[in-house]
């Protein structure tokens, strides 16, 4: 496992996203309850996707698979890469790289800029695809009934993307596979969907304070060694912006405008400071994944502008070192 990156193609970055924040108490919900079905498709698409993984790997047949190497045999070519070169149970990197895993000289030399939407759905492990898959569904599910598929799949696949261009821009050496950069995009939009609708809310600052400790606690959780945190960093960075242009609420009252007299005064839709805020929000996260990507495909490395950057993704301790992308 020695060179291999195990966050995203590894489990360990993705166990704390699967604790749901609580959902804060509101005064005023004018948006109607959609059934959710696209975050359960998600799901769904994913296992489909290791299955197939799994089919293509066919370790028992791989020139190096000797008797005992693969894990779970009796599964037939399902079987399991020994757990020396991956323990999260799941195919091998060469797999992963044919099916589309994120790869900084296949997206900039080899111009599969593919590569940056595949890798999200793709998964090192069971382990890894568990733990991805349960904070998807306490996350999206609730998310898609409060503002429908259309919205949550947006802030969704373009998170997914934006984690991936922050990835390649300081990953070099590893592949990259995982949908926490997607994940970390809802839980951004989460907390931008608190602050833009923060009028409609009661207990909201528990609400907020809640939600800063559960994206703290995962972001700090990826700092550890093999857990690439600039996937986290993109995709929370990407869906916060999302939230301020896709989730504002209309304001207390604005829907019962439907009944005044003709003439008389009504209320803008939203506040002043949600306009402000969807306008910043749409330019910012636009400049920045166009700058972003016109970076990657130049070949530009990131430690070369941030030099104190590789303290984000892995803090190097007395039990541990971390290698450089």
């Amino acid at each position: 496992m020695a060179g291999r990156d195990l966050e995203r193609e590894g489990a360990n970055k993705s166990y704390s996203s699967s604790v749901p924040p609580p959902p804060p108490s509101r005064v005023y919900d004018p948006e109607t309850s959609w059934t959710s079905w696209l975050v359960p498709m998600f799901v769904v698409a994913n296992l489909v996707i290791f299955i197939l993984a799994m089919y293509i790997n066919d370790c028992p047949r791989k020139p190096h698979a000797v008797e005992g190497d693969c894990v779970f045999k009796f599964l037939g070519r399902f079987s399991f890469q020994p757990t020396r070169e991956n323990p999260l149970f799941g195919p091998s990197s060469l797999t992963l790289t044919k099916m589309g895993a994120l790869k900084w000289d296949a997206v900039v030399n080899q111009h599969q800029g593919w590569r940056l939407i595949t890798c999200i759905w793709l998964h090192a492990g069971i382990i890894h695809l568990a733990a991805n898959m349960l904070s998807l569904v306490f996350i999206g599910i609730r998310l898609e009934q409060q503002f429908g598929f259309v919205r949550i799949g947006i802030i969704y696949l373009i998170s997914g993307f934006g984690g991936s261009i922050l990835s390649s821009l300081f990953i070099r050496n590893n592949i990259s596979v995982g949908a926490s950069g997607a994940l970390f995009g809802l839980l951004g939009a989460m907390l931008s969907e608190l602050i833009t609708n923060w009028t409609i809310y009661t207990n909201k600052v528990a609400a907020l304070v809640t939600l800063l400790f559960i994206v703290v606690i995962n972001l700090a959780i990826g700092m550890l060694p093999h857990v690439d945190n600039f996937a986290h960093i993109g995709g929370f960075l990407t869906g916060f912006l999302l939230g301020f242009v896709f989730l504002p609420r209309p304001q207390f009252g604005w829907l019962a405008q439907r009944h005044v007299p003709p003439g008389a005064r009504l209320k803008s839709k939203y506040k002043v400071y949600q306009y402000v805020l969807w306008i910043l929000s749409l330019i910012l996260v636009i400049a920045g994944l166009f700058i972003g990507l016109l970076m990657l495909l130049r070949g530009e490395n990131g430690y070369d502008h941030c030099h104190w950057c590789h303290y984000l993704t892995c803090v190097p301790t007395s039990k541990w070192k971390c290698s450089d992308g």
